[in-house]
C-alpha cells in the first residue's frame, strides 16, 4: 500500500528568499520544500510585510481570498490572500501571503521599529491576525489540511483558536496541530488587557490559560493547546523541560508535556553549503582532496593581512555578538588566546560592546586578529572553507547551522555541550580515535581554554586531525534526513486520535 500524502499547511512569520531575520526564514523553506519533493502536499502561509516584492515573485490576487473580515478587539479588520509559488523549485509549494497594509504592508520591519529599536506595539494584533486568517483562508478555499504546522510565538494563537472558539467546527475537526519551537527565549509578551482582544473563553486568561507573570504570552498558548510540540534539536528538547535558566518561565508547562515534546535538528541547504560544490570558494575540495582546503586558508589569510603559514591553525568565527552566543567568555579569554600560536577571524554584528571591544582588539593584535562587522555571504563561505577551527561557544544553541556546516566543510568544531551543539559534534576521544569536534561543558573562560589547548595539541598531529577532519564531512546534515523525521512525527500526531 502507498504511503498516505499529507496535506501540511505550514505557519510561519519569515521565509527566505522573500523576508528573514535568522534560521527560521531557512527552515520555513527547506522543510516544505523537501516533504514536497517527498510527494506531499505543502502549502506555506506568511504575512506579507512591505519588504516583499510583488513584480520580482510574480505574487498575484486570488479572486476567492479578497476583503475577507475578521474582528480583532473591537476593530473590524479586512485583509486579502495573495499567492505565488517558492521560487526556483523542481516541485512546486505553493505560499499564501497574508496582506494587511495598516499590519504589515506599511512595514519594511518584521517585528522590530527600526526607529525605536523595541517592538511594534501593536505585534499581538499583527499576529492574532495571522491566527485568524488560516482559518479563514482554509474555510473559503475548502482546503482541508490535515496537519496545521506553526512555528514559534507568532503563530501560538492558532492553536488555541483550534480547541475553543472552533471546536465544534465539522470543517477543522480533523486538523491536528504541531508547534516547533525555534527559540524559547521570544515568546511573545503582551499586557493583559491584550486578552480582551483575542475573542478567546475568559478562563484562558489566567495563570492556569496564557497567562504568566502577569502578561499575555502567546507562545505559552502554543504549548499548552498544540497536539504535539517539537523544537530544533533533543538536547534542547531535554533543557527546556529540566533547566530554569533554558526553560525561561515555560518549564513547568513544558515539563508537563514532556510526552508530547520532540526534538528534530534542522537540516542545512547541502545546495548552498557544499565544499565540493560552492561557487564562493576560491577553490572546491572534498575528503578525498583535502590539500585544496588549503587555497581556501591562503585566501582568508590574504584577505584579513595575515601572513599565511599552513602550520599555524586559524580559528574561524560567524556569529550575532551577544553574551548567549559565548561573547562574554571569548573576550574574557581574549588575552590568552592572543598568547597562543593562531590566527582569528570573526564576521558578525550585535551588541555594542562587543563592537568596540573587537575593534580594539584588531588595533591591537594585528596579524594575528582580523574581524569584519557586519554580514557577508561570501565572505561567511570563505571562513567555513579556509578556516581549521570553528569556534562556537555558546551559553545556549536551540539548534545552532555554522557548526553542521563546519563539519561538512572539513573545519572542526569546538563548541560548548548545549543544545543542537551536543547532537551534531561528538567530541574527540584519544582513546579510541572517535570523534569530530571538541566539546567543553562548564560555562567559564577556563573550561574553553582548557579544551582549546587540547585541540591545538591535536592540531599538531596532521594524521590525527585529518581523521577527525573526514569524521565530520562524513555526517549527514540534509534536510531529506531531519524531513523524514518531521514526516514521522505528523504520522505519529495523526495516529493519536
Amino acid at each position: 500500500m502507498a504511503a498516505k500524502k499529507l496535506k501540511v499547511l505550514f505557519v510561519t512569520s519569515e521565509v527566505v528568499p522573500f523576508v528573514k531575520t535568522g534560521g527560521l526564514a531557512d527552515v520555513s523553506a527547506a522543510l516544505p520544500q523537501m516533504l514536497a519533493e517527498m510527494g506531499h502536499e505543502v502549502r506555506i502561509v506568511v504575512p506579507k510585510y512591505g519588504a516583499v516584492d510583488d513584480r520580482k515573485f510574480k505574487i498575484h490576487e486570488v479572486v476567492r481570498l479578497k476583503d475577507l473580515h475578521v474582528q480583532i478587539g473591537e476593530k473590524d479588520v479586512v485583509f486579502s490572500i495573495k499567492s505565488c509559488f517558492l521560487p526556483g523549485q523542481k516541485v512546486r509549494v505553493q505560499i499564501y501571503f497574508l496582506d494587511n497594509q495598516e499590519y504589515f504592508g506599511s512595514r519594511n520591519s518584521l517585528y522590530v521599529d527600526p526607529y525605536s529599536g523595541e517592538d511594534y506595539p501593536d505585534n499581538d494584533e499583527r499576529f492574532m491576525l495571522l491566527a485568524n486568517a488560516v482559518f479563514e483562508l482554509i474555510s473559503k478555499l475548502g482546503w482541508i489540511p490535515d496537519i496545521i504546522h506553526g512555528n514559534d510565538w507568532q503563530c501560538g494563537l492558532i492553536p488555541a483558536y483550534l480547541k475553543t472558539v472552533y471546536k465544534d467546527n465539522e470543517q477543522f475537526s480533523k486538523f491536528k496541530t504541531l508547534f516547533t519551537i525555534h527559540n524559547l527565549a521570544y515568546q511573545g509578551m503582551f499586557p493583559k488587557s491584550s486578552f480582551h482582544k483575542l475573542g478567546l473563553p475568559e478562563e484562558l486568561n489566567s495563570e492556569k490559560g496564557m497567562e504568566i507573570y502577569g502578561k499575555i504570552n502567546f507562545m505559552k498558548s502554543g504549548l499548552l493547546f498544540s497536539d504535539v510540540i517539537n523544537t530544533v534539536s533533543e538536547t534542547y528538547a531535554n533543557e527546556i523541560r529540566t533547566d530554569d535558566e533554558l526553560g525561561a518561565g515555560l518549564k513547568q508547562v513544558l515539563a508537563k508535556r514532556k510526552n508530547d515534546l520532540y526534538g528534530i535538528v534542522n537540516g542545512i541547504d547541502t545546495r548552498v553549503w557544499n565544499p565540493e560544490k560552492d561557487k564562493h570558494l576560491p577553490k572546491k575540495y572534498s575528503a578525498k582532496n583535502l590539500t585544496a582546503k588549503l587555497v581556501n586558508k591562503q585566501a582568508l589569510a590574504e584577505k584579513f593581512g595575515f601572513e599565511y603559514d599552513e602550520n599555524i591553525p586559524v580559528i574561524g568565527m560567524i556569529s550575532r555578538l551577544y553574551d548567549a552566543k559565548g561573547y562574554d567568555l571569548v573576550s574574557e579569554i581574549f588575552p590568552e588566546l592572543m598568547k597562543m600560536d593562531v590566527q582569528v577571524v570573526l564576521l558578525g554584528t550585535g551588541n555594542k560592546k562587543y563592537h568596540a571591544f573587537f575593534e580594539k582588539m584588531t588595533g591591537k593584535y594585528p596579524g594575528k586578529f582580523a574581524c569584519y562587522l557586519g554580514f557577508d555571504d561570501e565572505l561567511a563561505h570563505l571562513i567555513e572553507g579556509g578556516a581549521d577551527i570553528f569556534l562556537m561557544p555558546s551559553r545556549y544553541e536551540p539548534c545552532g547551522l555554522n557548526q553542521m556546516y563546519s563539519l561538512m566543510y572539513g573545519t572542526v568544531p569546538l563548541v560548548r555541550e548545549t543544545g543542537g551543539l551536543a547532537d551534531t559534534v561528538i567530541r574527540y576521544n584519544e582513546k579510541t580515535g572517535e570523534g569530530n569536534g571538541f566539546m567543553f561543558k562548564q560555562y567559564e573562560g577556563s573550561a574553553l581554554i582548557k579544551e582549546l589547548k587540547r585541540a591545538l595539541k591535536t592540531f599538531e598531529d596532521k594524521k590525527t586531525w585529518v581523521k577527525i577532519m573526514r569524521n565530520g564531512m562524513k555526517s549527514d546534515f540534509s534536510w531529506n534526513a531531519s524531513a523524514k523525521k518531521y514526516l514521522e512525527l505528523y504520522k505519529t500526531i495523526l495516529n493519536n486520535n
